[in-house]
């Protein structure tokens, strides 16, 4: 999994320590740990941490889009 020549920025001691789900230990895990700091201090009010959240949402689209072109690229192998 994972493009080539692509590292993990938050280790697994950072996400053990933030306490980051499993499900969400992924490459983008090295900007959903401030985003939960931030929704923790500010209460998980929904108007506060916008940027933190947009980064971290921005991130997960582009991962979204480099399966979905993982996957054409290898069903258009398979033919």
């Amino acid at each position: 999994m994972g493009g080539a020549g692509r590292e993990m920025v938050a280790t697994q001691k950072d996400m053990q320590d933030a306490k980051i789900d499993l499900a969400h230990r992924d490459f983008c895990a090295h900007l959903l740990i401030p985003l939960n700091e931030c929704r923790k201090a500010e209460y998980y009010i929904p108007w506060k941490c916008g940027h933190e959240r947009h980064a971290y949402e921005k991130c997960q689209y582009k991962e979204y889009m480099m399966r979905v072109a993982q996957q054409k690229a290898a069903k258009g192998a398979a033919h």
